[in-house]
């Protein structure tokens, strides 16, 4: 092995397919039927960071690019989120709204996390420092708003009566819908808390790792994680309470009862 963590030869490419059909194999035997799925996520990841990795060599030296490669995640996050929330496609009525509603809780997530650990001094200043750091808490926000919105809509599928009834009662709209469905929200944060809760104890997550594996010293690893961690934590909070606000003033979810 050379100086990075894992070679791309002929090994890893090996593995790789193992690990497709071992994955595949499950989705297919256990009934689940997600094995076509399996396979086209297993090959849309590995184009996906064949060309990410092509073009972050291109980037990385330059922090303009560096921060339009950013809003390009930021963009693609909201997108993403946008379907898992509404279960509509791009070419369905209203996509505008609905993708200006979801960037909003992954930016109000992100953006302020990035921002104090760049002007910290936390993060080096640098395009192949604040890539990795946006990414991870750009995508910790598209997770949350969509757990967020998808568990608030079921809810609110299921529990119309009761927020028409709370208006009926007097209760302002907002008021209405966040008093019935406001619980619910709380479920979109348990993976960051379990996560932050149980960090050494159950798992080693990704930054610990990356940075044991690339050298450096396990104080430098648990530093590097808790600054990922409550980081995280952090940006998903702050997703979860705007895409909350959002479906308690009918801005996110379609047909809220007012």
């Amino acid at each position: 092995m050379g100086s990075s963590v894992v070679d791309p030869d002929l090994r890893l490419a090996l593995v790789l397919l193992a690990l497709t059909a071992l994955a595949a194999a499950a989705g297919r035997f256990s009934g689940l039927g997600e094995q076509r799925p399996v396979l086209v996520a297993a090959v849309r990841a590995t184009v996906q960071l064949a060309v990410v990795s092509a073009v972050l060599l291109a980037v990385v030296e330059s922090l303009l690019l560096s921060a339009a490669f950013v809003l390009l995640m930021t963009a693609i996050a909201s997108v993403t989120a946008a379907g898992r929330v509404s279960g509509r496609t791009l070419r369905a009525p209203g996509a505008r709204d609905r993708l200006l509603a979801t960037a909003l809780p992954i930016t109000v997530g992100a953006a302020p996390v990035v921002l104090l650990v760049l002007a910290s001094g936390t993060v080096p200043f640098r395009g192949e420092a604040v890539i990795p750091i946006a990414g991870i808490l750009i995508g910790g926000a598209m997770t949350a708003t969509s757990l967020a919105g998808r568990r608030l809509h079921e809810e609110l599928d299921s529990r119309r009566g009761e927020v028409e009834a709370a208006l009926a009662l007097g209760l302002l709209p907002r008021d209405a819908v966040l008093f019935v469905l406001r619980p619910a929200a709380t479920s979109a944060l348990i993976p960051p808390l379990d996560q932050t809760r149980t960090v050494g104890l159950v798992t080693l997550p990704g930054a610990f790792v990356g940075v044991l594996l690339g050298g450096g010293t396990p104080l430098e690893a648990g530093a590097a994680q808790l600054l990922v961690l409550l980081g995280l934590l952090a940006t998903e909070m702050l997703a979860v309470w705007a895409v909350t606000e959002l479906v308690g003033r009918g801005a996110l979810l379609e047909d809220v009862p007012r």
